[in-house]
């Protein structure tokens, strides 16, 4: 598995992440890649990546 695609894949799993001591505040942080990981993301993984940093921004009050 790719770098990339494994990020996402962690990525989609902490979106949906509730732990007994908090929710998903509480176990995610943004997702900050360099550039160079970025261009080797496919569109799949740029989406996931960008949807759980959309919802960090939304639920947790993240700032790009």
């Amino acid at each position: 598995m790719g770098k990339g695609l494994m990020l996402a894949a962690i990525a989609v799993a902490l979106t949906g992440c509730v732990a007994a001591k908090g929710g998903f505040c509480a176990v995610s942080s943004p997702l900050r890649l360099s550039a160079g990981t970025v261009d080797a993301l496919s569109d799949v993984e740029v989406k996931a990546l960008l949807a759980h940093n959309l919802k960090g921004a939304k639920l947790c009050g993240w700032k790009p």
